[in-house]
């Protein structure tokens, strides 16, 4: 017997074009139940590896389910990944300027989770994904949110393949990688 039907998010038991957007394309509507449509400005291939980096997180979620540490970590990148989609939060459509911020934040922790160990990104990829078609005006931003997540350790920002002081004046092109 063949394996059931599944969306295009993986969900057994019915058929991709059970899915539907919504006459706005905000939402989409999945066997009744609506939910957050995926922000339409991401490029494809930031969609792309936002999408990979969500579905290596919900796997991860299975795989600890007798470690609550690692499930809880799991869940947290589960978490960066949608919200940096814009899945989840306020909806990508309207304007929050701190609802960007912890989108730009998402999107760096959800991006450097998918890449391989030692990689980076350019805040360039994050601007725009969080901002959209405004992301030249918001790289400011996004190296500000940079320099938060570097004072916590949680990032790393470097260049000419040295680590910078983000609490001092970095001028010229930077990259972020895992701390």
């Amino acid at each position: 017997m063949p394996p059931p039907p599944t969306t295009a998010t993986g969900s057994p038991g019915r058929s991709p074009d059970a899915v539907v957007r919504t006459a706005d394309g905000h939402h989409v509507v999945v066997g009744g139940r609506r939910w957050q449509a995926t922000d339409p400005e991401i490029p494809d291939a930031l969609r792309a590896e936002l999408t990979a980096a969500l579905m290596a997180a919900r796997r991860a979620v299975g795989q600890a389910a007798g470690d609550p540490v690692r499930r809880a970590e799991a869940r947290r990148r589960v978490h960066d990944a949608k919200l940096a989609l814009g899945e989840r939060g306020p909806g990508w459509w309207l304007a929050a300027p701190d609802h960007r911020r912890d989108r730009a934040a998402a999107t760096i922790r959800a991006l450097l989770a998918g890449r391989r160990a030692g990689a980076s990104v350019c805040p360039s990829e994050i601007a725009r994904v969080a901002y959209g078609s405004q992301w030249r005006a918001r790289l400011g931003e996004v190296r500000a949110v940079a320099a938060d997540l570097a004072g916590a350790g949680t990032i790393e920002i470097t260049q000419r393949g040295g680590v910078v002081d983000p609490a001092g004046p970095i001028r010229g092109p930077v990259r972020f990688r895992s701390a």
